[in-house]
């Protein structure tokens, strides 16, 4: 039985260049395991994420407070993912990472405070590229996966809204910079997902 229909918050959209492709719902409809391993290992990234922001800028007591509490919510969506990936006897195995973060990430520059809005506004596609994909691939999933997805649209759409919103508050850049930047690193990611990929995973283009 799949589930209801989801649809990601508009603000989330709108931020994003491009949707989901429908051959990676259809890839993701039959890839469970590795859907759901690799989801595992994102939620992983993701506090790691949040923790290596806080290392990196410990003058900043309201970054560091934010993502704390981001960090704490990440790990427990990866045990929540965990129980379901259990639930389904799913073997363990080591998948390699997609293109998408490393590509990303790899577009964040070097200097400061070009590398902390570069952060920032990387961190805000992820989490709206997560949402996103949660409500695109949710209808099309056994029930229970689906429900678990929608369950998280919420979470994600608060996690992109806090790291745009520090992107802009504690980066120091000015409108034009701030907009400037957020349309190059959209158009990076929308290229991303929507290209032939050769691999399948959670952030992945269109498989081959």
């Amino acid at each position: 039985m799949a589930a209801l229909s989801a649809s990601a918050p508009a603000a989330v959209l709108e931020c994003l260049d491009a949707r989901t492709p429908d051959a990676w719902v259809q890839a993701a409809r039959e890839r469970i395991p590795e859907l759901l391993l690799d989801h595992a290992n994102c939620e992983l990234k993701a506090a790691a994420s949040a923790l290596d922001l806080i290392r990196r800028y410990p003058g900043r007591p309201a970054l560091a407070a934010r993502m704390s509490r981001l960090a704490r919510e990440e790990l427990r969506h990866f045990e929540q993912v965990s129980k379901l990936i259990e639930r389904r006897a799913i073997p363990f195995r080591r998948l390699s990472a997609s293109r998408y973060a490393a590509a990303l990430n790899a577009a964040v520059r070097s200097h400061e405070p070009g590398r902390l809005l570069d952060r920032l506004l990387v961190g805000a596609l992820i989490e709206a590229r997560s949402c996103e994909r949660f409500a695109a691939v949710a209808p099309h999933l056994p029930a229970d996966l689906g429900e678990f997805y929608r369950a998280l649209l919420a979470s994600e759409a608060r996690h992109f809204e806090h790291y745009l919103a520090f992107a802009r508050a504690v980066s120091g850049a000015d409108e034009a910079t701030f907009a400037a930047r957020l349309a190059d690193l959209r158009a990076l990611e929308a290229q991303l997902v929507t290209t032939p990929d050769p691999v399948f995973r959670f952030h992945s283009g269109i498989p081959l």
